[in-house]
């Protein structure tokens, strides 16, 4: 059986980049009937916040992203120690002391020298005495995984053969100074527990999946199909990380407060980066059957936000009034308009944030917009227009009628008229729109 994953560490908002990789994986299980995972990677207790786990959760909830089952990784420790155990027996870990300034320094020395920045595993030759010495200077160690020093190759779902040669990295530290086990080691436990067959992420990852690798292999476990995406970058080319996805309008509570049609986003991040056209979709299935991952590429893609608004006012504009009545309601519109009043106003709003805007202005009046010398001309208007209710017929009768005073046609007549009702020059079919219009301030 297929079964994914999406594990994001609740230490901060979701944004955009976080939800092409969820969805990416939720995509692969959906289509193969798997298993969809969530799990929070939550070994960092001192970092890690019950309100960010709500918030991925009410997050994922709200796209459509239901999970399987959920797994903690602060419940896994016992799991982490015995995989500790196995690989202190297998001689694959090794002690080592080491202050981060010094690490530093060597680094820079071996760049300096041509040479690459690779942990120069000088800890493996230190003797039990010159062992004890530095745990009185420095306190705890740390323990590193010592790498088999040769190529790791595998077939990526998007970058296709890889081949990364072990020996131009460093061997990673599995375990801090404090005994805690970190990324490396405790999602590749997870992954052989939980049968995880593949594994989608982002393409910053492609070096530490040849490390993972090498720890699968340790342990016995078989190895997931990797896949790593191509980045989503900010306005600016910038990758995202939580402090920028964090702002607007890319943190995901930021685009639900934003009131984004789940699809909306859905569809765009199903498609950005792959050779298929970025198209609307309404449900799930939909979306499901048209995923191919072999389809995306590995270059970085710009997050544009005015694509998403547009696609999201495309979506609103096929939105019958059924799937809005609650948002109507709760902005106060009377049932009997309800319908009238979206039918006139969904192809003039890119979020349903708008709604409030022309509602005020449907209720209340909008502040009229004449110039100096039209001002007659729309005070003789108004003594033609009927008082509300108006009806689909108003705005044609009352046009003709001051059309047949006044002389004027085109937009000299219409467009004057229409920004002496609503102070603005485009908007909503004006037939449409009288119906739903409760005060005109022109008037006065």
């Amino acid at each position: 059986m297929t079964t994914t994953r999406f594990a994001p560490s609740p230490t901060g908002n979701l944004h955009v980049g976080n939800l092409r990789t969820a969805l990416m994986n939720y995509l692969i299980a959906r289509k193969a009937r798997g298993t969809f995972i969530l799990r929070i990677d939550d070994t960092d207790l001192e970092r890690s916040s019950g309100k960010y786990v709500d918030s991925i959760k009410d997050s994922l909830n709200w796209l459509g992203l239901h999970w399987c089952r959920e797994e903690r990784q602060s419940e896994r420790f016992n799991q982490y120690v015995e995989a500790v155990d196995k690989l202190h027996g297998l001689g694959r870990l090794y002690e080592a002391f080491e202050a981060p300034n010094d690490l530093k320094l060597k680094r820079k020395a071996k760049v300096k020298a041509g040479k690459p920045p690779v942990y120069d595993r000088e800890a493996m030759v230190l003797t039990q005495e010159e062992k004890e010495k530095l745990r009185t200077e420095m306190g705890a160690s740390v323990w590193r995984f010592k790498l088999d020093r040769k190529r790791v190759e595998w077939t990526d779902g998007i970058m296709g053969d890889l081949s990364i040669d072990a020996a131009s990295v460093s061997d990673p530290v599995l375990i801090r100074q404090d005994g805690r086990v970190l990324y490396p080691l405790a999602s590749v436990v997870d992954d052989i527990d939980m049968g995880v067959t593949d594994v989608v992420r982002g393409n910053d990852h492609v070096t530490n999946t040849a490390v993972q690798i090498q720890i699968f292999e340790a342990l016995g476990g078989t190895v997931p199909r990797f896949a790593h995406h191509a980045l989503l970058t900010g306005p600016k080319g910038e990758a995202l990380s939580k402090r920028l996805g964090s702002t607007l309008p890319l943190s995901l509570d930021n685009l639900r407060k934003d009131k984004v049609v789940p699809f909306a986003l859905l569809s765009m991040l199903a498609r950005i980066g792959s050779s298929d056209p970025v198209e609307l979709r309404n449900n799930m299935d939909d979306l499901t059957q048209g995923f191919d991952l072999s389809r995306f590429g590995a270059a970085p893609i710009n997050f544009d936000v005015r694509r998403l608004y547009a696609l999201n006012a495309r979506y609103l504009r096929n939105m019958p009034v059924s799937s809005v009545e609650k948002e109507l309601a709760s902005i106060g519109i009377p049932d009997n308009l309800a319908e009238p009043f979206w039918l006139a106003v969904r192809d003039n709003i890119t979020t349903l944030h708008c709604l409030k805007e022309w509602w005020a202005m449907c209720q209340n009046g909008a502040d009229p917009v004449i110039a100096d010398e039209d001002r007659d001309f729309v005070k003789t208007a108004m003594t033609l227009l009927p008082d509300p209710p108006f009806d689909v017929t108003t705005w044609k009768k009352w046009t003709t009628a001051v059309k047949a005073v006044s002389g004027r046609t085109g937009k000299d007549l219409f467009m004057t008229l229409r920004k002496a009702l609503t102070g603005r020059e485009s908007g909503p079919d004006m037939s449409a729109l009288m119906p739903v219009l409760q005060v005109v301030r022109a008037r006065n």
